[in-house]
């Protein structure tokens, strides 16, 4: 979430980062302002009237030890006559703290000065560019076309399995898309820096609500029952939409020693999202599924060291692209198209000649102190110093999937095959994913 000091005390900055991303959440923070103010105030006004409480509470002791009965009973009617206009108070404070904290909830991060100012993608700004597309001398098909035709990528199959949006692949496309993720894995973690984690793929609301999935989306989460010998809690708990989340929330309810930050942590997970409102939209291929591969790398650090990570976090995920010869793209977002929880944001496009259009394969985001606030995540410069927020930071590294389309679409050959990048090789096993795929991985077999 936001500081509330800044948005109290600097209101026209924040209703100015608020328009900056289109105004929609422009309500939410007056009503904030205005509850906040309200909050505030009838919480002075209850301090003082506890403390008068508490010193008539004493005054009565004092009377009736000088045996002051008649003084005793006038000062015991006002102490009655507090707490219950206390108790109303109270109630109605207790109110506003719960409106105050669901309003900061929806409020989405201040942009970044940096970030230019725009209404919708068509605004976004090219940062720079790698290796310009490849011309072609033959058709090439899109990458749901080519397995399809190699046999070897099912969507029917998978629909009887689970439905629209997941898919099937076998043979050697079941062993190219793992190539793309251990390759991604491991250029991360040998290369890069990153330790490596595994994490769980079902978490608890509250570490949702820690990077911004809940409350705002939770239409977009799937949803488990109450698991076995959790404990205590919620009812509900969620399957991840990204590693994003577990790997952020390693450091949530925590305050880390300075000299431990920055931390860089990668996974490759599966993730899971109801792509809740993209009804008719890329529905054919791999680009937006309901369940999808992912390599996620995160970085939590100083606050004066964030806008320093982004770069490199950027430059990291921009490497996998740069080793698999990929046509891309380095894009700045807008402020009116950047994600909910970000300061800032770097959009990676692939080209894709099949599709005949660019795709976005990472998204490298700083959120600033937003996410370790709603994780109370601190860090302290030394041991008499206060804590401070970190700030967290995240971004593909990249979406194995559409990478692993971009391959092929990016590597087809004339017959039909594949060229294998030279750094999947070793994963893979070979040099050409051949046209003719085996009659033991067709469907029925």
């Amino acid at each position: 979430m936001n500081d509330p000091k800044f948005l109290r005390s600097e209101p026209e900055k924040a209703k100015k980062g608020i328009l900056d991303r289109g105004g929609r959440y422009l309500p939410a923070l007056e009503k904030f302002l205005a509850l906040d103010a309200e909050h505030r105030s009838l919480l002075q006004e209850v301090e003082a009237m506890r403390a008068k409480r508490n010193e008539s509470s004493k005054t009565v002791g004092k009377a009736k030890a000088a045996k002051d009965e008649a003084l005793a009973a006038k000062l015991m009617a006002e102490v009655t006559q507090l707490k219950t206009q206390m108790g109303e108070r109270e109630e109605r404070l207790d109110k506003l703290s719960e409106e105050v904290r669901e309003l900061l909830l929806g409020i989405p991060n201040l942009p970044h000065p940096s970030v230019p100012v725009g209404k919708s993608a068509e605004d976004n700004k090219i940062v720079r560019s790698g290796p310009a597309p490849a011309e072609r001398t033959f058709k090439v098909l899109d990458h749901a076309a080519l397995g399809e035709k190699l046999g070897l990528m099912d969507f029917d199959v998978a629909a009887k399995l689970s439905g629209s949006r997941f898919s099937v692949l076998k043979g050697a496309l079941a062993r190219l898309e793992r190539a793309v993720g251990q390759f991604m894995l491991d250029l991360h973690t040998r290369e890069h820096g990153y330790t490596e984690v595994w994490v769980p793929l079902i978490v608890r609301p509250e570490v949702a609500l820690g990077t911004g999935q809940l409350p705002k989306f939770e239409q977009d989460l799937y949803k488990t029952g109450q698991l076995e010998d959790s404990g205590e809690g919620s009812s509900v708990y969620y399957l991840i939409p990204t590693a994003e989340v577990p790997l952020t929330n390693l450091v949530r309810e925590s305050v880390l020693e300075e000299s431990s930050l920055p931390i860089q942590v990668t996974a490759l997970t599966p993730c899971f999202r109801q792509e809740a409102g993209s009804y008719g939209k890329d529905v054919r291929g791999l680009i937006r599924q309901h369940q999808f591969d992912k390599v996620e790398l995160v970085w939590i650090t100083r606050p004066e060291d964030s806008m320093e990570a982004l770069e490199r976090l950027t430059s990291h995920a921009e490497n996998v692209l740069k080793a698999l010869g990929l046509s891309y793209r380095v894009v700045a977002l807008c402020t009116g198209d950047m994600g909910f929880a970000s300061a800032k944001t770097y959009d990676l496009e692939v080209w894709m000649p099949g599709e005949k259009l660019w795709r976005e394969v990472s998204s490298c985001s700083n959120c600033w102190d937003y996410q370790a606030r709603r994780m109370n995540a601190r860090f302290k410069r030394g041991p008499k110093a206060a804590p401070e927020f970190v700030h967290t930071l995240n971004g593909s590294g990249v979406a194995v999937g559409r990478i692993f389309a971009a391959v092929l679409e990016n590597y087809q050959r004339p017959d039909g095959g594949v060229d294998i990048p030279e750094p999947l090789q070793k994963y893979f096993g070979d040099k050409i994913l051949k046209s003719t795929s085996p009659a033991g991985c067709r469907a029925g077999s």
